[in-house]
């Protein structure tokens, strides 16, 4: 297929410089450098291992159970909120 395609003059000169060196065509080393392009951008990236490590919590306050997590964030929620309204007394 025939196109028209405006290239930055720095690329066109490292293309014309890769043709010159391989002793290809102009046109065969656009062509290898699009097709290694595109075959780089259509390999999905290997996903990555997530490990969590654990970490020490400190020391809880009795009667707080780690399973109700959202139910401790509401409580150091009030008790901060208390705190503030309590100081602008």
């Amino acid at each position: 297929m025939r196109t028209t395609l405006t290239l930055d003059d720095d690329l066109a000169r490292l293309l014309r410089e890769l043709a010159r060196s391989g002793d290809l065509s102009f046109k065969q080393v656009v062509n290898d450098t699009l097709r290694a392009g595109l075959a780089a951008h259509e390999r999905e990236p290997e996903p990555r291992v997530y490990r969590l490590r654990p970490s020490h919590l400190g020391k809880l306050q009795p009667g707080i159970d780690l399973r109700h997590a959202l139910h401790l964030a509401d409580a150091l929620d009030d008790e901060a909120r208390q705190r503030k309204l309590e100081e602008r007394r």
